[in-house]
Formats: structure tokens, sequence, C-alpha cells
């Protein structure tokens, strides 16, 4: 059984959706060692600059910044090595073909703790062009002016 219940989000890629169109989710485990799980128990990484590739048949994440933990010792992880995904072996087939159609990319987009397991959810995404980003900005500030407009109407009809 485990100790914890619930998912406990460690590390969120906020840039992600703002570059990316996000097409599909998956959730994967992550291979560590014990002194970056213990690193994330406390809360601290970036996954900003990170991507996930598919070689030889299985998945990998990288540049993923996880520090080091500060009680380690000489025994400490290095910060930004590679780190193996854990993943069906349909998942990753789907995930190649993907990534092989060209223009679509690997990104995680949240690390977390679920259940006391570490996982990480990657998405296939295909990256936007900047008139594809201002657009969407653009429909965020539209649907939150009328949202405000609608709040103070409604307050005047009270």
């Amino acid at each position: 059984m485990p100790r914890e219940r619930g998912e406990k989000v460690i590390a969120t890629n906020r840039r992600a959706r703002h570059e990316y169109t996000i097409e599909k989710t998956y959730e994967a485990g992550l291979v560590l060692t014990g002194t970056e799980v213990k690193s994330l128990r406390q809360g601290r990484a970036n996954l900003s600059d990170g991507y996930a590739y598919i070689d030889g048949g299985e998945a990998f994440l990288d540049a993923v910044h996880i520090p080091e933990y500060s009680q380690g010792h000489w025994t400490n992880h290095s910060t930004k090595r590679v780190r193996k995904l854990l993943l069906h072996k349909d998942e990753i087939i789907k995930l190649s073909h993907a990534i092989s159609a060209g223009g679509y990319t690997l990104i995680p987009l949240k690390l977390y703790f679920s259940d006391g397991r570490a996982k990480i959810e990657i998405a296939v995404a295909k990256g936007k062009a900047e008139y594809d980003k201002r657009q969407t900005l653009r429909e965020r500030q539209d649907k939150r002016e009328a949202e405000r407009a609608m709040r103070s109407r409604n307050r005047l009809g009270d």
C-alpha cells in the first residue's frame, strides 16, 4: 500500500502550451536514482528546456533539470542527465509514428507524484508560428474582457 495518496505536482511547463499546439498527452513513469527522488520530494525541478525522444524502441527524457540533493554526497546525480521513460510498447510505437510524421515533437508538460511514484506527462506537440501565438493571446484576452463585462452587468442587475 503506497504511503501517499493522490497527485502532488512538482513542476509544470507553462511555456509549452504557449509555444506548442498540444495534440495528445501520455503519462509515463521515470527511472530515477535515490537522490533524484529526494530532490523531487523537496519540490524542485525545471521542465522548460526538456524534450523526449524515441531511440531503439525505448523512450528517453533529456534536458530536464533536477537539482542535486542538498544532503547528498559523492553519490549525487548529475542535474541534466538522460532519463528513461517507462511506457507500454504500443504507446512507444504510437509516439514514434507521430514524430516520424514530421513537424511533431515530444515535450514534457507536468512532473508529479501519483500515489508516491514519480510520473511525467508528455505530449505530442507541434510548434506554433508567431501569428498563432498572438492569435491565442488575443482570444484569451477577448474571453477575459467578455467575462468581465458579463460580471459587471450582472452586478448592476442585482
